[in-house]
């Protein structure tokens, strides 16, 4: 999509988030400073609600409000963390620093600096169940040092993932997937705010086909409007139809079985980052795709779906074990 993403144009206020009982926690949470964890599937909305808890709090959430993502950090070379706008300022002249000492530098120095409005700030860590055990030690310290300035909102999907000394200066706040009902209201705000033309049967239709995944339907709904200049359940069965990931996905194996793997992650990439697909879609048009081709022996790509669909729902990065897929497929 070229236009602005509606997830991005419409952000929800805390009073707009639908799950009442999320509404409910965080404005029991207070007015900060306070550490949240919050925690549920992917798409119900942990990050959104997250940016509309801390800018309810902020004068100043430009500022005040930095945004991490620990997948995405821990993923960066020691060249990006100091080419990032973001950190560049806490990394002049320390390229000597181990990749790792410079993660834990830049959350504590952010959590060190003074908030630019009001008493403090706030610090959001998405997908908080990449951070390694020396990271979440260290960010515990961090957290002590500096818990009346500083407030950590973090999210996950596995809260297990976080060590228990982390857990107890959090207070937790669960995020369910949101119903049918709960997504159609989300969906007809926004088409209402953009002026979208809409049948109602369209819009449930989009709801039901997200599944739960409130991202997904608001990115579905914007490509049916986009496409069709309007939001019917034929025109939604049409398009939904036509932009699902197939092509990418014989596009990124062609990739993978040529032994450019550079670029089979790059469409990866587009599909997990900019197209808000899950690894677990991927992980199905993947298995779809190699099984119409035959690109590997049915029993063994049985095995390694298995292992590939444990890896995605105990595993921290949805990219590495797509990306081991890939190159397994590949290699036969």
């Amino acid at each position: 999509m070229e236009s602005p993403l509606w997830i991005d144009t419409h952000a929800p206020a805390v009073e707009d988030l639908p799950q009442a009982e999320l509404r409910d926690y965080l404005s029991r949470a207070g007015q900060g400073p306070i550490n949240l964890v919050l925690h549920g599937p992917p798409g119900s909305g942990k990050t959104a609600a997250a940016r509309a808890y801390a800018r309810s709090l902020h004068e100043d959430p430009e500022n005040d409000l930095i945004e991490i993502n620990i997948a995405d950090f821990f993923d960066m070379t020691k060249k990006e963390l100091r080419n990032d706008p973001r950190f560049a300022h806490f990394l002049t002249g320390r390229s000597d620093m181990a990749k790792g000492a410079m993660v834990n530098y830049v959350v504590k120095e952010s959590a060190g600096y003074a908030p630019v409005s009001g008493a403090f700030k706030t610090i959001l860590l998405d997908n908080a169940e990449a951070m390694r055990d020396d990271f979440q030690q260290a960010l515990r310290r961090v957290m002590e040092r500096h818990h009346q300035a500083t407030q950590f909102i973090l999210t996950t999907r596995q809260p297990s993932k976080l060590i228990a000394p982390l857990r107890s200066r959090c207070f937790p706040i669960p995020v369910r997937a949101p119903t049918i009902d709960e997504t159609v209201v989300v969906l007809e705000a926004i088409l209402a705010a953009e002026a979208a033309e809409y049948e109602p049967s369209g819009v449930r239709f989009v709801a039901g086909h997200a599944d739960g995944d409130l991202r997904t339907a608001i990115l579905d709904a914007q490509a049916v409007v986009e496409t069709a200049d309007e939001l019917t359940q034929e025109a939604a069965y049409d398009v939904l139809r036509e932009i699902g990931p197939a092509d990418r996905i014989e596009a990124m194996l062609d990739h993978a079985l040529d032994g450019e793997f550079s670029d089979a992650r790059s469409i990866l990439d587009d599909l997990l980052e900019d197209d808000g697909y899950g690894g677990d879609e991927v992980l199905d048009a993947v298995i779809d795709v190699a099984r119409s081709r035959s690109l590997i022996d049915g029993a063994r790509l049985a095995v390694l779906a298995g292992e590939i669909d444990f890896d995605l729902t105990t595993g921290t990065n949805d990219r590495l074990h797509i990306a081991h897929l890939l190159a397994e497929l590949g290699a036969n």
